[in-house]
Order: structure tokens, then sequence, then C-alpha cells
């Protein structure tokens, strides 16, 4: 097509204090006609994906009911234990893997401390040094490592986010700074990356300016005129759709609604009240826990979405969570419950605790599938790893973890399996298999061994 330029990747719609990234488009491709394989600089030798891969990493902790979580029958031939449950819907896209180890979580010599050792070694595969004080090290994290080969593509080198505030200095577990019981996350062996928790902060760091001066002013007029980020954007939105073939214009239309559904959603005030009868941002995260998880979700899809970053890292809970699920009927603390001593009725239930976090995760796996990606949708091109750094709460073992891979991972994935990996296989070999996909030219990661070889059927 004679003078056809395609729409830039990572352009932007713009407003006062505002930068809306944009979905992926037909109008971004290299050439017409071309189906969708879009353009992205981020070292692949092929230099066109129908999608970039993009790798998140969800955190919940002391571990699981393990009888409940692990399906009986390996294959695809298993039904879905009662953990798993709320995952049926996405059953094609969730490879279960038994199996899997952390031997760094273990004591090693260091005595307790299970619960902060499981958190620092989770994406690490690196033994904490035992130490309350400054003198913190345990290793550099695998979303970390990808994102100081792949970050340079994004606007956001990589986005950390969890649901349950904790201060990164001081003693949470028997000897072991804070920063290891609530962060996942390690920019380098010293330096844990801080998670935000707050939705609000979030969403400005997704469609704020990075001017902080016009972020600033955007966000005071939104507050006092009860205004979204599209209606600063709205001109740039307008101008944009005229240059758009039809089923761009749709898809548009789409992305912009879910980012105003997002927003709506975050400016309930978290209190419940209003101003002065007006809406404000919210001055803390949402008292209801199920909304928190889901709406941390929805900006983790939309962060992909708009290739905005290809890294998340997620920690429903810090390690050593004693927080209580009332709206499940459970009152007591989620750590306390863990030492269940075989009571029959405390191990049910954490299998409900741990029901109830799964079925948040198959509404964020939902949410992936629905939105589209080119030909595919986010949750085909994405490499998702969900689990705990503790296997039983109760014994604080760390080998037979329960972890589950979900996505296609552009096409490196076979879902809808139960696979088992030699005891005592190391974690880090899924990781290890996960950065070399992404295109991070490593041979090894942590304590690793190896690849698997077993992501693919067959």
């Amino acid at each position: 097509m004679p003078g056809w330029k395609p729409i830039p990747r990572r352009s932007f719609l713009r407003g006062m204090g505002t930068a809306v990234s944009l979905p992926l488009l037909d109008g971004m491709l290299t050439t017409p006609g071309r189906g969708h394989r879009a353009a992205y600089a981020d070292g692949h030798s092929a230099g066109y994906r129908e999608a970039p891969l993009r790798l998140a990493f969800m955190y919940v902790p002391n571990g699981a009911h393990m009888p409940d979580w692990t399906p009986t029958a390996e294959g695809i031939d298993f039904d879905l234990p009662m953990i798993l449950e709320p995952l049926a819907e996405s059953r094609d896209d969730v490879l279960i893997v038994s199996g899997l180890a952390h031997d760094k979580a273990k004591a090693n010599g260091d005595g307790p401390g299970d619960h902060a050792r499981s958190a620092a070694t989770f994406l690490t595969g690196a033994q904490a040094v035992k130490t309350d004080g400054k003198d913190i090290r345990v290793g550099e994290s695998v979303d970390q490592v990808a994102a100081r080969h792949l970050g340079d593509a994004t606007r956001l080198r990589s986005l950390e986010i969890g649901c349950e505030f904790g201060q990164l200095s001081g003693e949470c577990d028997s000897g072991y700074s804070c920063a290891y019981s609530n962060s996942i996350s390690w920019t380098s062996p010293t330096t844990p990356a801080l998670k935000e928790v707050n939705p609000a902060l979030v969403f400005d760091r997704l469609f704020g300016s990075e001017d902080p001066n016009g972020l600033h002013r955007s966000q005071a007029s939104r507050d006092r005129d009860r205004a979204s980020v599209l209606d600063f954007v709205a001109e740039d939105a307008r101008s944009l759709r005229s240059q758009l073939g039809k089923g761009d214009q749709h898809k548009l239309d789409e992305y912009l609604e879910s980012v105003r559904e997002v927003e709506r959603a975050i400016q309930q005030p978290s209190d419940g009240t209003g101003v002065d009868g007006h809406i404000r941002r919210p001055r803390g995260i949402p008292e209801d826990y199920a909304q928190h998880v889901r709406l941390m979700g929805e900006l983790m899809v939309l962060a992909f979405q708009t290739d905005s970053t290809r890294i998340c890292t997620f920690m429903v809970a810090n390690a050593g969570s004693d927080k209580a699920y009332p709206e499940i009927d459970i009152h007591m603390g989620h750590h306390t419950i863990s030492h269940h001593q075989d009571d029959a009725e405390k191990q049910a239930q954490i299998s409900r605790i741990n029901r109830y976090h799964t079925d948040l995760l198959g509404y964020i796996l939902r949410r992936l599938k629905a939105t589209p990606d080119g030909e595919t949708t986010l949750l085909d091109n994405t490499m998702l790893v969900y689990g705990s750094g503790i296997s039983d709460g109760n014994r604080h073992n760390h080998d037979d973890l329960p972890i589950l891979l979900a996505g296609g991972g552009c096409g490196a994935i076979d879902g809808g399996r139960h696979i088992r990996v030699a005891d005592d296989t190391p974690l880090t070999n899924l990781y290890l298999t996960m950065l070399q996909q992404a295109g991070v030219p490593v041979d090894q990661f942590g304590d690793s061994t190896g690849i698997l070889d077993m992501l693919r059927a067959g």
C-alpha cells in the first residue's frame, strides 16, 4: 500500500500529566496485510513475533494442603483436586508441575525461619544470609534478570505489586530481616525491589506522565473534578481513531473502556464514603481483599496489554502472613492455622484458604484469556508461575512445592496436563527454561541444574 506507515508500537495518548499506552493494533503491523506480526526490539533474532512473551510470578504464603492440591493422575487425564477446581475454565491453559523443590529455602545450618527463606528464595534460588540488620543478601531474582536483558524494550522495566503492606527493616521471622518476608523481587543480591500495594499508585505509574509536576496537576484535577485520565487524552484519542480501520477502532474502544472500568473501581473510596459528596482517589487499599487482588490483577493485565512492561511479580500476601479470611468464615490467622499438627479441621481450613486464592487466580487468568494480543490472547503469550516456597505449612518442607505454570508462553507450553518431575528438581530449572524461552542469554540461574524439557507434550 503506497504511502502506508505503521503506527509505532510504543505510542501513547497524551494529555495533561497523562500518557495512556496503546494496545497492539493492526495499524502497528510492519506491512499491511501480513497478519498481526508486530515489530518489537528485544534482541530476538527473528525480529518479529505475533506478540512479545510476558513473564509473571505470583506468590502465596504458608504452603498448601497438598492432598487437596495434587492431582492423583498424571498427563491429560486428571481431575482437578479441590483447591484447583476454580481453575476449571482455564484448565487447558494450566500446567501443574509436581516434584519441584527449593533446597536454598531449607535451613542448611541456619535454624528456624522457613517462612522468610521461602519468600527470599522463591525467585532467587539463593540462600538468604540470616540477619535482621542491614547486611541482607540473597540473590538477583529471575524477574530482574529478565528485566535487565529485556526491560529496555518497554516503558517500565518491571512491575512489582502485592496485596499486603510490609516493612523492609527489623526482624520478621526467627532472626531474618523483614526484607526477606515481604519481598520476592530482588534487583541485586542486597536490594529488594519495593512492591506497590496501592492500586491508585500503580494506575498512576501506568498512565501518568513521566513529568512529576504534570502528574501532580493531573491527579489534583481528577480529584477536584471527578475526572478520568481518559478525559485528558480525549482529543488525542479522537485524532487517532480517525486514522484507524473499523477493526482497530473497535479494539481501541474496548481497551479504553477497560481502562475506565479499572479506574472506576480504583475511585471507590477505601472507607466507603466520599469527600464533600464527591468521589476521590482512594487514600488506601480496598477493604475487600478479593476486590484488592482482582484490581491488582486487572492492572497487571493492562500493563501487559499496553506493553508497558513484560515482567511482573505479585505477592498475594507476605511470607508467614497471619491474615484471617472472615469472608470465607475463617477467623483464625492463616499462618496460625498452617501449623495444623494434623488436625483435620485446620487442614480443611487451609484447603479453603488455598482454594480462595486459586479462585482469585482463576479470575486473573480469565481476564488474560479475554484480552486480545494480535491474533491470540495475552494468556497465550504469557508464562505465569503461581505457587509457594513452602509445601506443607506444618512441616515447613521445601520439596514437592505447590507450583503451576499458566499460559501458552508463545507456543512453548502445552497446558491441560499434570506432570511430575524427578524428586528435588530445583524450581530454578523452570526459571532457567523460562529465561531462555524469553531470549535471555543465560546457561544457569540460582541453583539450577538444567532446563525442563517437559513443558511441551510428547
